[in-house]
């Protein structure tokens, strides 16, 4: 270079990159390692510069700024060579301003690419709320199911009383005569998030219910999880893998199913707070820092404070940290991270009563522990390899190794014995060992979320993700990052466990769609680049060249249309999955009548309303745990059992009345103080999640205490191992409460044409008990369609 051409370099501020220093290409590149001076190829010159280059080369090699001194010499050179040929007119253009355009045309290309994202994003979190609100159009804003009735009743209580008496109410309605305590037996997250924005919108002079903050806060957060995926995927692969998984997540059905409008339950928001600890855990294991740990420690408090499900974040972020350490990549960063992460989060996440000193105590958390103690460990290692020299810090390092694994063993074995460390729970078990709840805790094996998973509800909620998914995966093992290691393992043990217990479906769509994806994304790009002829400026190019590059156009048009066709008909399938799936809310029914009309059935608020206008006050309602904080919520009726089941023992005494003679079920009611006994029939509706289709769980559950053990399961089914409810049933279950309640004057009713009356439309058989009168019981109301009585 000369000097002149060396002058406008510097005058333009265009830095020197290494290959116009001078070069010898006979000299073989000594590489980093061999002992060698990795800078011994380059002959310096006097000027400052040059001299500078050593001490500033890998900072600017860091920037991206330079090439590698590991590149090959024929790479170099040909960068020379052209970096001869342009350096001038750079230069030139730079002082002159001829550059300003092309400035500009970048500027312009990024604001349209910035436009574009937040179009595309935008409308993503459009559709993911406008797609969850099926249920409002067709029926009216209600709350659905079970489960999220109890969750707006206390919602209600916390933004009419205020938080201090929420946090020490004690619910004399349910559970009767035990009670409970709502402020140390709930996770406040859900409740607070609401009545803030209540608050918030009445402080902005917007008058609005607090049932309708409750009926539409679920697709609120779904609009938040679709940004908050995007971030995440943009943080883990590229900005546009983010826009795809933004927009499958937006309308998954394996997400949908918890938070279409009216489904007020904890995973409405638990998701988004999920995805956002994992947003900033990433965030802090790129960057080490202590802000961004506080941060995942703020978003994980978040987290525990909503969902019970919390416990599956804490133990993958510490397997992630431990798989780190097994493959050599713990470092610094990790280190902060993780150690901000834990300590934060921990002291923040005892301050819910309901979680207390879980996190040091239970078996559940104990990974989370130990991963921190080795990362106390690793760290001090580090410390004393750099004050020794490597003979006594091998010694010094196995006696301390054998010394402290001695004591941990011990410590934990005597916390264990002590009871200091508790055993894990039946759920955790059930997650291990699917068996493992039918065998021992019958209670949570009747739940039917928590039953395993079967093929079709995979390809039902995430269709052509099913696919995709492995492929996502492989991308990411192709370029093992700190982060694509989190999302390998976040994949995989999520799909186990939504394997083992459908409801956890729910942890397992995010990661899919953010796998699909990076899967999509990855390959239109790839396949994208040949959509147009590469005209080359060497006249030297061949007819079989350009004719190879119009075939790649064909076969890239063909995958895209492909890939094109595959996006719509996931479009498709989901839409038709919330509409006709997930979006009946269980309060009201429908069916199609024989001429395609709509029949709704409104018996469930139909017999709420009446137990809260024709009983007194005081009254208690026994009925099944499935319809506990229904009727506490809208009938405000004190009831013995509900959907907390926290008590095995209680419910077990409900299910002995159930499943015994009208005679000792008398003596079970009279115990328990029970006025009004209220069971659920779809004998003539057809509806099948009644309490006949449960009733077998009753006796599971009845039987399985001391005082139950009369109750065998085996007596309730027909001599040839059938449970039937026809003249061949076992006369055990004839005669229990449960088939008199239900079948009460049922034996007088057509409910088909051309069948005898008494036909049960959901067994599909004529009773076998038809005439016959209640003893200890009489008939307060049935409602309409028969389905309560």
């Amino acid at each position: 270079m000369s000097d002149m051409e060396y002058k406008l370099v510097r005058e333009a501020g265009i830095p020197k990159p290494p290959i116009m220093l001078n070069w010898n290409p006979k000299l073989v590149p000594r590489y980093r390692g061999t002992g060698g001076n990795r800078y011994s190829n380059y002959r310096h010159h006097d000027r400052p510069y040059e001299r500078n280059y050593d001490r500033n080369r890998d900072r600017e090699r860091d920037r991206g700024r330079y090439y590698d001194d590991n590149y090959r010499t024929e790479d170099r050179l040909t960068y020379r060579s052209e970096f001869d040929n342009t350096t001038l007119k750079v230069c030139i253009d730079k002082m002159l301003g001829l550059n300003k355009k092309a400035s500009s045309n970048s500027v312009n290309v990024e604001k349209q690419e910035t436009l574009l994202t937040l179009s595309i994003l935008t409308l993503a979190a459009i559709l993911s709320f406008a797609t969850r609100l099926f249920s409002v159009l067709r029926f009216e804003s209600v709350i659905h199911e079970f489960d999220p009735y109890f969750n707006y009743r206390t919602t209600k209580y916390l933004a009419e009383q205020g938080f201090y008496s929420f946090h020490n109410w004690f619910d004399d309605r349910a559970w009767y005569p035990l009670g409970r305590i709502i402020g140390g037996t709930i996770y406040p997250g859900l409740m607070v998030t609401s009545a803030i924005i209540y608050h918030t919108c009445w402080l902005l002079n917007i008058t609005i219910d607090i049932r309708n903050v409750c009926v539409f806060l679920a697709p609120l957060f779904s609009s938040f999880t679709t940004i908050i995926t995007y971030l995440l995927t943009k943080e883990l692969r590229s900005a546009g893998a983010g826009l795809v998984a933004a927009a499958m997540v937006s309308i998954v059905p394996g997400y949908i199913s918890r938070s279409v409008a009216g489904s007020y339950d904890n995973e409405g928001i638990a998701i988004f707070c999920m995805l956002l600890t994992y947003y900033t855990w990433i965030k802090a294991v790129k960057s080490g820092t202590i802000y961004w740990g506080t941060l995942a420690a703020l978003a994980y408090f978040y987290m525990v404070s909503s969902w019970g499900g919390y416990v599956f974040l804490i133990n993958l972020i510490p397997l992630h940290v431990l798989t780190l350490m097994i493959t050599g990549r713990f470092s610094h960063r990790i280190y902060v991270a993780y150690s901000t992460l834990y300590c934060v989060g921990t002291i923040l996440s005892m301050q819910i009563p309901f979680v207390g000193f879980q996190p040091i105590q239970s078996s559940e958390h104990m990974l989370a522990l130990g991963v921190f103690g080795l990362c106390q460990i690793l760290a001090f290692v580090d410390y004393l390899r750099s004050k020794l020299n490597q003979q006594d810090f091998n010694t010094l390092f196995v006696a301390l190794l054998y010394t402290f694994g001695t004591l941990l063993a011990i410590g934990v074995g005597v916390l264990t014995l002590s009871g200091k460390i508790s055993p894990w729970t039946g759920r955790f078990y059930s997650l291990l060992d699917p068996s493992y709840a039918k065998n021992h805790i019958p209670i949570i094996a009747s739940v039917s979320e928590h039953q395993p998973t079967s093929w079709s509800s995979f390809y039902f909620d995430l269709q052509i993700l099913v696919f995709l998914f492995p492929a996502g995966l492989y991308f990411c093992f192709t370029q093992l990052t700190d982060a694509n290691i989190f999302l390998i393992l976040y994949g995989v043990t999520s799909i186990y466990f939504a394997g083992v217990m459908v409801r956890l479906m729910l942890v397992l769509a995010p990661v899919m769609c953010i796998l699909s994806g990076i899967a999509v994304s990855h390959l239109l790009t790839k396949f994208l680049k040949h959509t147009e002829a590469k005209h080359s400026h060497e006249h030297k190019k061949s007819k079989k060249l350009e004719s190879n590059v119009v075939l790649k156009n064909e076969i890239t048009a063909t995958y895209v249309g492909i890939t094109c066709l595959l996006l719509i008909s996931y479009t498709f399938h989901c839409t038709w999955v919330t509409s006709e799936a997930y979006s009946s809310p269980s309060i009201v029914l429908s069916a199609r009548s024989h001429d395609g009309g709509r029949i709704i059935f409104d018996d469930f608020r139909e017999a709420y309303y009446w137990l809260k206008m024709n009983t007194p006050e005081d009254a208690k309602v026994m009925s099944w745990w499935d319809y506990g904080y229904q009727i506490t919520a809208m009938a405000n009726r004190t009831i013995l059992v509900d959907n907390n089941t926290w008590n095995n023992t209680h419910i077990s005494r409900v299910g002995q009345a159930m499943a015994s003679t009208e005679e000792k079920a008398y003596e079970i009611m009279k115990e328990l103080d029970v006025n009004y006994v209220l069971v659920i029939f779809g004998g003539l509706t057809g509806y099948s999640s009644d309490d006949i289709n449960k009733f077998l769980w009753m006796v599971r559950i009845g039987g399985s205490t001391e005082k139950g053990a009369h109750i065998k399961e085996w007596d309730y089914y027909s001599p040839s191992g059938e449970f039937r409810i026809d003249k061949e049933g076992s006369p055990t279950l004839l005669n229990c409460l449960m088939y008199k309640m239900c079948y009460y004057r049922f034996g007088q009713v057509y409910t088909e044409g051309g069948k005898p009356p008494g036909y049960d439309r959901v067994r599909s058989a004529e009773i076998g008990n038809k005439d016959f009168e209640l003893d200890v019981l009489e008939e307060a109301y049935t409602t309409e369609h028969w389905l309560i009585n």
